[in-house]
């Protein structure tokens, strides 16, 4: 066995993380999961005030998961799902086309988020070259501008953070943008004008909308105006768009439905779904449309409609038994229902005496998910200079502390498995708000850290 010193240098000399400078890494290594918790080779206790990136939903090592996984293991691991399927594949096909709202009835799996929507986007495109009546000059998209889809060079494109992906530009296909729907900048109806007039101009050329229902997460969990999303459903419906609604995030209950689009009774054409589909146990995702799109795919071989896209671990049976045993739980608990309410309530007491920071200038919830927003000045809502990087030292300090939390900028997530105590939820906020604190508290911060 090699020795945390072993580990942690092969890590600092091997292993490329994502999202992360290395020339400014320091080594962290989990070595196991128990519950809300992750313990580091060295016996360190984090609690997961992330869920693992917003995924983790039953905690670490759930032995109901845990089972189903092995039991699935003593069958079969992989099969190809190119011409063929797989006992659990199948039936969570039928029961993501049962949980979805509206006649969302066709499932198509990736591995991650990212391929679900790059899925959806290639469904959309083709969709108009073989609908009954084709509309071959569909092509464009609408995105948003701080939005966030993954990072393949289709879901990169309909992406608007520009930190992320601006490198990549010339590689990336023109979209038709607009401002993210914001709730501080208008209510629905002044977004709506502005996708209506848009629509209007260019609806012929269309081919999808694509959006982060209700919130925009990696932006920093800005929150849109109420009635935005269903105006959005009526407008694409009236200009002939398709609806690709990225739940990567918010699916599986999180908001205080099975998924986003119900608070407003909205079916989209396309439901891309990642991240908690399998509890962020086994990498898998999801793309689900409507009988209409899936007929459009249907012919004789020689016709050529076939969907020719596909990945090697596309419907996994190991990842399709860890979602089956994850909707199991939401179904038995009822935690949707109750266990996702509890939880807002405590993450808004534990979040609740950061209102009125001074470094603190919005906090933001929409049912288990929260941003708590740092600025220079409460009172005139300056930011901090990015190259401070408020955020990035806070949840440094946090973790110091025992609390695993990772910042978008100087926005702090705190999004901690559904199955968290009110003991954890009151620690994480706690251990924020002396973060804060500290590091917001500090004028020189190069000499406090």
């Amino acid at each position: 066995m090699p020795t945390p010193a072993e580990l942690t240098a092969w890590d600092r000399q091997h292993f490329w993380h994502a999202f992360t400078q290395m020339a400014e890494y320091e080594p962290m290594v989990i070595d196991r999961g128990e519950g809300c918790w992750l313990v580091d080779i060295n016996g360190r206790r984090y609690l997961d005030g992330v869920s693992s990136l917003w995924c983790n939903l039953h905690g670490h090592g759930h032995p109901r998961i845990q089972a189903a996984i092995a039991h699935q293991l003593d069958k079969i691991a992989h099969a190809t799902t190119l011409g063929m399927s797989n006992v659990p594949a199948t039936e969570l096909a039928r029961r993501l086309a049962q949980l979805a709202p509206g006649e969302l009835n066709h499932v198509f799996y990736s591995s991650d988020g990212a391929c679900a929507v790059e899925a959806a986007l290639k469904i959309a495109f083709q969709y108009w070259k073989q609908a009954k009546t084709p509309r071959p000059r569909k092509q464009k998209y609408v995105a948003f501008d701080s939005a966030y889809h993954g990072d393949t060079l289709g879901s990169t494109a309909v992406g608007g953070i520009e930190r992320f992906h601006a490198l990549y530009k010339p590689l990336l296909f023109d979209v038709v943008r607009l401002p993210p729907p914001d709730r501080r900048r208008g209510d629905a109806q002044v977004h709506l004008a502005a996708l209506e007039k848009l629509l209007v101009e260019r609806h012929e050329e269309i081919a999808a909308l694509v959006i982060e229902p209700l919130l925009q997460g990696a932006a920093g969990m800005i929150l849109q105006p109420p009635g935005y999303l269903r105006g959005v459903r009526e407008l694409t419906n009236r200009y002939d768009v398709l609806l690709i609604a990225d739940e990567i995030v918010t699916g599986f209950g999180r908001t205080g439905r099975m998924f986003a689009c119900e608070h407003e009774n909205v079916t989209p054409d396309l439901l891309c779904l990642g991240k908690s589909l399998t509890a962020g146990t086994l990498p898998m995702a999801a793309t689900i449309t409507t009988d209409e799109i899936y007929d459009a795919f249907l012919g004789d071989y020689t016709t050529g409609v076939t969907f020719h896209h596909g990945h090697t671990f596309g419907g996994n049976p190991l990842a399709a038994a860890a979602a089956l045993a994850s909707l199991d739980l939401l179904a038995e608990g009822r935690m949707v229902e109750t266990t996702v309410p509890r939880l807002a309530e405590m993450l808004a007491r534990a979040v609740a005496p950061l209102a009125e920071h001074p470094h603190v200038g919005e906090i933001r919830q929409f049912g288990a998910i929260a941003g708590v927003e740092l600025v220079a000045d409460r009172a005139t809502g300056a930011a901090y200079p990015a190259k401070e990087r408020r955020g990035y030292h806070v949840c440094k300090r946090t973790t110091a502390g025992g609390v695993w939390l990772r910042p978008l900028g100087d926005v702090i997530v705190v999004m901690p498995p559904l199955v968290a105590s009110e003991e954890e939820v009151a620690l994480i906020g706690n251990t924020l708000a002396e973060a804060i604190d500290y590091v917001c508290g500090a004028k020189d911060l190069a000499s406090s850290l």
